[in-house]
């Protein structure tokens, strides 16, 4: 290993996020930030964006004005992410025999829910009747709504690439910039604006992305929801349509179904995964409940020379360059669809859900053979159907999906709830080479819901107070070539955490895990299939040792191989300290060291950063990092922060060769965030 002799650690590479500040402390954060790096890790896989939406900020309005347990949807308590899909199973089944529920304290009663997780839920569950009513006026939510603002503004330091001059690449400044406006009532009412400029872009009018919402829920006992503005979507398990947020392979390795709202508000900005348009969710009946929307927004796409089609649908969001801005907004995309959600049994619920999607260009992909099954074309059509049921102990979930002219799809999956201390889930997924969804969102290997089939066995057991275990094992295999794989390919992959927590004194877990699966060549010609395989261990730990004081520590270690190349090494180190007491001022620190071979063994670390700037970013090569982020809210309804942030990297060294002075570079971030609520 290399000696670690650099004492020049300072602060790291980009504005991070804290994503439960409001509920951090009850919900578990070391928990959270757990589940965020997850997510946004197997995104990156994916080739995805790092950044992270708000996809747990729902919970701020319950902590204003708490969901009524007694009237609660099994969607409205998966939105919340603080019970597993078999604690919500168990809690239903118990409201149904009992009736309901006269105390929250009641959910001792209910097998595998424990202290802890009422601890979790109390700030934002209650079993009051009236604060969800129905009943509550429109003009009473405008009335009593909760105000916020966000002004946000952060760059790099030092002259990227890009922005060298006489003759820089792109056309803006390398600030950042973001306004939020947001007023909310609880879940049930939410309106805002949001507008963000991207380093490097130069818009026309300020800023180059702008987004409006105005979404109500529980307009009397038919309107359950209405969406104006941005919206998101989610049907069934994805197969054809998901916009909301959805689990994959994490740490809560139970918790693998989607079971979002139909209709939710979008208040984030991505560019690209979103409805703008308008729906209406109604009750038709007692058993039955309908939704339909309509979308139309612009799309960055990649044009053709003659501009008569696209070769592709745009995902960064970046508009700096001259072909970036050539191919903003370049074509127009109209979604339409629907949804019937059937209950002819309390405990059973069937789906049908249809999505209609315009392009006004052809999109026509340059031809590949991994892309010979792809969508092309103006119009597609998909049409799905999708169920839950739940059986004593047994939660039975699914989806079949299929397109227009094109192939299948089929997810199906089961959570069992063995004891109070074992649970088990269960999914098979078949994604046909052939099927084809532009907005596809299910749970497997790969994104996209196509060419793929696969196993996956999750696991949670309690064997004795503050004692967890968390394990999956997931096989799969690709039937078609894939992006750079020129040829059909194979994986299997592992995972187990072994966790001990002390109430409010300490958290701590031993984790490994393991992937082996099939990479190739450049997709330009058929190269072969080899199999690499990528191991990592980590030992985390977090101490409470006063009051508002706690430290982090976390080792990480690991190595890829690849039948046709040497092993690669790499290892981490972090430190922080995190300051949060009941007073106006808090902080969070990190020093950090890391040294692998290069990206193929890269650790993906959360990052404490300015309020809702969610990001998880990998470490790898040679380097030291550091942060620090100083919050106050000593003014009246102000809170200001600040963060700065540097990594610093040691170019061009092997594993075990030493920290030369040569060759290092940096990268210095700051930024500032006010919020003003009200």
């Amino acid at each position: 290993m290399r000696q670690l002799a650099s004492p020049d650690f300072l602060l790291l590479l980009r504005a991070a996020a804290l994503l439960l500040v409001t509920c951090g402390s009850l919900y578990g954060q070391v928990e959270t930030e757990q589940l965020i790096e997850d997510v946004v890790a197997q995104e990156a896989e994916d080739g995805g964006e790092f950044t992270f939406n708000a996809a747990f900020a729902v919970l701020e309005g319950y902590r204003e004005r708490p969901l009524d347990l007694n009237l609660a949807t099994a969607e409205e308590l998966a939105a919340t992410y603080l019970l597993s899909p078999v604690q919500i199973d168990r809690f239903l089944a118990y409201r149904e025999l009992m009736g309901g529920l006269i105390s929250i304290y009641e959910l001792q009663s209910i097998p595998g829910i424990d202290l802890e997780t009422i601890r979790r839920v109390l700030p934002f569950m209650t079993v009051n009747k009236g604060l969800d009513d129905v009943n509550v006026s429109l003009a009473r939510m405008l009335a009593e709504s909760d105000r916020e603002l966000y002004l946000r503004a952060s760059r790099r330091l030092e002259t990227a690439r890009g922005y060298e001059t006489p003759d820089p690449a792109y056309a803006g400044n390398p600030w950042r910039t973001y306004v939020k406006y947001r007023q909310r009532y609880g879940n049930q009412l939410s309106m805002g604006l949001v507008a963000e400029k991207d380093p490097g872009e130069s818009p026309r009018y300020g800023f180059d992305y702008y987004g409006a919402h105005l979404f109500l829920r529980n307009l009397g006992r038919r309107v359950r929801a209405v969406a104006l503005g941005d919206f998101a979507v989610s049907f069934g398990q994805g197969l054809i349509l998901y916009t909301g947020f959805g689990f994959g392979k994490s740490s809560l390795t139970t918790s693998v179904a989607r079971n979002a709202p139909t209709l939710q508000p979008y208040a984030s900005v991505n560019e690209f995964s979103f409805m703008r348009g308008a729906g209406v969710t109604l009750n038709l009946s007692d058993q039955i409940e309908a939704t339909v929307f309509g979308s139309r927004r612009r799309r960055t796409a990649n044009l053709t020379a003659d501009s008569a089609s696209i070769t592709s649908l745009g995902l960064s969001g970046y508009h700096r360059t001259v072909n970036e801005r050539a191919d903003r907004n370049a074509i127009v995309q109209t979604s339409y669809g629907g949804s019937i959600a059937w209950r002819p049994l309390p405990r059973l619920r069937i789906g049908i859900n249809f999505l209609g999607e315009h392009l006004n260009k052809p999109l026509q992909p340059r031809p590949q053979p991994y892309n010979l099954y792809y969508f092309r074309g103006t119009d597609l059509h998909n049409l799905s159907l999708d169920y839950r049921y739940r059986y004593h102990n047994f939660s039975f979930f699914g989806e079949v999906a299929g397109a227009m002219g094109a192939g299948k799809a089929m997810l199906h999956g089961i959570n069992l709830g063995l004891d109070r201390r074992a649970d088990v889930a269960l999914v098979y997924r078949r994604y046909d080479r052939d099927y084809q969804a532009l907005s596809a969102q299910p749970f497997g290997e790969t994104g996209g819901g196509r060419n793929e089939e696969g196993v996956y066995l999750g696991l949670e057991l309690r064997p004795a107070d503050r004692w967890r275990v968390n394990a999956y094992y997931d096989l799969w295999r690709h039937g078609w070539l894939r992006f750079n794989i020129d040829g059909p390919s194979a994986g299997r992959e592992y995972r187990m955490r072994l966790t001990y927590a002390v109430k409010r004194k300490l958290d701590a877990y031993l984790e490994v895990r393991g992937e082996t699966k099939g990479t190739g060549g450049d997709g330009s010609h058929l190269d072969p299939v080899v199999d690499r395989t990528r191991f990592q261990a980590r030992l985390h730990a977090g101490y409470r040792f006063a009051a508002g004081w706690e430290w982090r520590s976390r080792l990480d270690f690991g190595y890829t191989d690849r039948e046709t190349e040497k092993r690669q090494r790499g290892i981490m180190l972090y430190q922080d300290i995190h300051y949060r007491p009941l007073g106006p001022f808090s902080f969070s620190a990190r020093v950090a060291i890391f040294d692998t071979d290069g990206y193929d063994v890269r650790f993906y670390q959360y990052e404490n950063g300015l309020t809702y700037n969610a990001f998880v970013t990998p470490y790898y090569h040679a380097g030291a990092r550091s942060y620090l982020l100083l919050r106050y809210k000593g003014i009246r309804k102000l809170t200001l922060e600040a963060r700065v942030a540097q990594t610093r990297n040691f170019d061009g060294r092997t594993f075990g060769s030493g920290w030369e002075a040569t060759g290092k570079t940096s990268r210095t971030e700051v930024g500032t965030q006010v919020i003003w609520r009200w």
